[in-house]
């Protein structure tokens, strides 16, 4: 299978010039299958944030190129990107309209990159495609379409902003911490969905996480990040008997909220 995403030999530098300058990422390499689910774990400032930034397209690379199926986007402005990338954000408000109803929120999602020709309005075709998509989060949701999402819960807004996220069928997903504002009974359920939606799709997904238990016991592969490089790869057999102790030793990893 030829590779989803490509990111080659990036490099990007903060402040350069000035006294504030940082390297953010230092020729980067990574490369993601259809399918494929890389968690990504590192102290803060490791350059992971940045990483998703830059694929995304919010933040340009000083060197190097991103190539998502097969397509140069190293140009690319954000929004073009958005058309094949989903993202979810650490804060729950940031991926919803808060003033708008649920299913409403869902037809933007939905509708983001494709024609919608003179068509105003949900129809009830949308309203029943999404009741039943709905369903899969076992919200109750599909009860609450007209509701507005500034009523929901926390973890009610980010499983809804994941579905979102989803429901265009993005070539990618790229998660930034996306269940660390959330209390830990509603943060499993979000994980619970992530891995459904990435189990039951062609989508590579990326996803940055401080519990390093949850790095290692959701998806197929782990990426630790140090000072703006990938400091270790971790997949298969490895993966599988790597404990949260043993990388502790073995990286040095001192964050405060790296969770055990």
């Amino acid at each position: 299978m030829s590779n989803l995403l490509e990111i080659k030999n990036i490099k990007k530098v903060f402040g350069e010039g000035t006294v504030n300058e940082k390297l953010a990422l230092n020729d980067i390499n990574l490369e993601l299958k259809g399918g494929d689910f890389v968690t990504v774990i590192g102290n803060n400032g490791a350059g992971k944030s940045t990483l998703l930034n830059c694929i995304a397209g919010v933040y340009s690379v000083d060197e190097g190129s991103v190539i998502l199926d097969g397509k140069d986007i190293t140009k690319q402005p954000e929004h073009k990107r958005a058309t094949n990338i989903g993202r979810v954000f650490q804060d729950p408000l940031k991926g919803t309209a808060f003033d708008m109803t649920i299913e409403q929120n869902l037809a933007i999602a939905y509708y983001k990159n494709k024609p919608r020709g003179l068509q105003i309005g949900i129809t009830k075709k949308d309203r029943d495609f999404f009741r039943e998509r709905l369903q899969l989060l076992e919200m109750g949701l599909e009860d609450k379409m007209t509701q507005k999402v500034k009523l929901l819960s926390g973890g009610q807004r980010q499983a809804l902003t994941l579905f979102m996220a989803v429901i265009a069928e993005p070539k990618l997903l790229l998660l930034d911490e996306h269940t660390a504002a959330l209390d830990p009974a509603a943060s499993a359920k979000v994980l619970e969905l992530t891995k459904k939606f990435a189990d039951h799709s062609d989508m590579a997904t990326l996803m940055i996480t401080h519990n390093m238990e949850d790095a290692l016991h959701y998806g197929n592969r782990t990426i630790l990040m140090k000072s703006g490089q990938i400091a270790m790869q971790l997949e298969g057999e490895e993966r599988a008997h790597m404990t949260v102790e043993k990388l502790i030793e073995k990286f040095s990893i001192t964050s405060d909220r790296m969770l055990l």
